[in-house]
């Protein structure tokens, strides 16, 4: 069974490649996922505080507070992130090790590089 899709770089450049799997999975980049309320409420959340940085800064406020913000958004941003990450592996990656996606594999790897730099 095979499956085509297509990935566009930050750079704009496409690509489009097909998976082959076997055992009849199909293992597809749509996904629901059990924590997906959470990680919205955790976005809305992250966005409410950054304009707030944003009004800060507007404001002329003093830096340091304006960093003390900027952290706890990262932080925030981060452990969303963890959210999803730990929902992938146990979901996704699961499936996809079972049915022999070497390529989710390596998507992962790479998501988890981009997303550390």
């Amino acid at each position: 069974m095979s499956e085509k899709h297509t990935h566009i770089a930050e750079d704009g450049t496409v690509y489009e490649h097909v998976h082959e799997h076997e055992h009849g999975c199909v293992h597809g980049h749509t996904h629901t996922h059990q924590n997906t309320k959470a990680v919205l409420n955790r976005l809305s959340r992250a966005i409410g505080h950054m304009e707030s940085v944003k009004r800060m800064v507007e404001e002329g406020r003093d830096c340091s507070e304006v960093l003390v913000q900027l952290s706890a958004v990262k932080a925030a941003i981060n452990n969303t992130a963890k959210v999803i990450l730990k929902d992938h592996i146990e979901h996704c990656l699961v499936e996809a090790v079972e049915c022999g996606d070497h390529e989710s594999i390596e998507e992962l790897t790479e998501a988890i590089d981009r997303f550390m730099k």
